[in-house]
């Protein structure tokens, strides 16, 4: 028997490609179809949340809703109180392949509702104002749109759905440590992980990206100065702890104007400061609460460093005293190099490629990190503005509000690019 010519394997390569191409192509026109006829029952799911949003570690009626749509589509494994009130779920595909995960995060922010709309949460003083009830929504309907396809798909998709994003309670744990110390990312272990976030900087439709530092570490610090009090007559028999509080301040701005490298990015934020008891008492003691961005972690350990010798400085010249206590609340988001550059087709595909921009690493933090820690994700950012309608809130600000276009936008995006990473490494 003769063996077959070079052009004959070159042409059955071909053929194959061509045939494999159309099927995605296919595919995807599907799976453009479905989330389209899914807008009414997301935008309905979207309101519900918002409307009855939950703050970290306290999202049980969120949990529930998750976990029973998820046992009606018919998703094996679904597992709820994973992390506090995190709820999981496997989506076997009918051909073997790889495992990946995806991730949504749920939890609301301590923040009072201003948008008057037909939706406004019902519960006082908490809203979804970092698009968390977008997210839960987008991943319930890629959920739904995978089912639809459950036989093709050569692989497993892991559903992760998260609380406390926003960060625990004070004294308690959770979010993504919590859920990855409960050994979420194993059983099956993925080899990839992927996520997006709401992003009212980008008009819906778009979708940004960065390569690498995506965004940045964020820790939490308390600073106690410690004086001595005396009447506000006689401030020479005490220690004025606002007056050294002041000149503190003033001289930790100067780690980022004249201590760090001007390319790399750092910001040193205090945002609370309380002291003092009464007009005229030299305070004996001023509080302060901040926070600490970077995307490097020399930087971050360097201004941990910078920060204790400027405070020893300061407070040894006016005979008073400190405590420092730094608390990590997130690690730096990376996007893996090589995963990103796997899945921008698929996201140029799914969205179109004038509407996939790269995008400036943002200084706001996502505990996503300690998942892309463990395995390669990608975190990409979903367009939620529309200029033309005033749709411009910032996320965490009361005002914040998106066009629910970017549901079906957000369905599409990630379940093309969960489909085609399977497509990819199956064969």
């Amino acid at each position: 028997m003769r063996a077959p010519s070079t052009f004959a394997l070159a042409f059955t390569f071909t053929l194959t490609f061509t045939s494999a191409a159309r099927a995605a192509d296919s595919r995807e026109q599907r799976i453009a179809a479905a989330a389209d006829r899914l807008r009414d029952s997301l935008i309905a799911c979207r309101r519900d949340l918002h409307m009855h949003p939950e703050l970290s570690n306290r999202e049980e009626r969120t949990a529930r809703i998750v976990a029973d749509k998820l046992r009606a589509l018919g998703l094996d494994d679904v597992r709820t109180g994973v992390g506090k009130h995190g709820v999981t779920a496997l989506l076997k595909g009918g051909r073997p392949g790889p495992v990946i995960a995806v991730r949504a995060d749920m939890d609301a922010l301590p923040i009072n509702e201003t948008a008057n709309v037909p939706y406004r949460s019902q519960t006082p003083n908490v809203k979804h104002a970092c698009g968390h009830d977008l997210h839960t929504a987008v991943l319930l309907g890629v959920a739904e749109v995978l089912v639809g396809l459950r036989a093709e798909l050569p692989g497993t998709i892991k559903l992760i759905f998260q609380g406390a994003e926003e960060g625990p309670p004070e004294g308690e744990e959770g979010g993504a440590r919590l859920m990855v110390k409960e050994h979420v990312l194993e059983a099956p272990r993925p080899q990839a992980i992927f996520g997006l976030h709401a992003y009212p900087l980008l008009e819906v439709g778009q979708v940004g990206y960065a390569v690498g530092p995506a965004m940045a570490t964020a820790d939490r610090f308390r600073l106690q100065i410690h004086g001595k009090g005396a009447h506000g007559a006689a401030p020479h028999q005490g220690i004025d702890a606002v007056t050294v509080a002041a000149e503190a301040v003033s001289a930790l701005q100067t780690i980022r104007s004249r201590r760090i490298d001007p390319y790399d990015p750092m910001v040193l934020t205090i945002g609370m400061m309380q002291g003092g008891s009464r007009f005229n008492i030299i305070a004996d003691e001023v509080r302060m609460e901040g926070t600490i961005r970077t995307f490097d972690e020399g930087v971050r350990a360097r201004v941990h460093k910078l920060m204790h010798e400027i405070l020893d400085g300061v407070t040894r010249a006016h005979g008073a005293t400190y405590q420092l206590q730094i608390e990590e609340l997130a690690a730096l988001t990376a996007n893996d190099a090589k995963l990103v550059e796997e899945s921008l087709p698929a996201l140029k595909r799914a969205v179109g490629d004038a509407n996939v921009l790269v995008q400036r690493p943002m200084m706001a933090a996502e505990d996503f990190a300690y998942f892309s820690r463990v395995v390669p994700g990608f975190y990409f950012w979903l367009g939620v503005a529309n200029r033309a309608r005033n749709l411009t809130g910032q996320l965490h600000t009361a005002d914040f509000d998106l066009d629910e276009k970017s549901l079906v936008i957000g369905v599409r995006a990630m379940t093309t690019v969960l489909t085609d990473y399977l497509d990819r490494h199956a064969r």
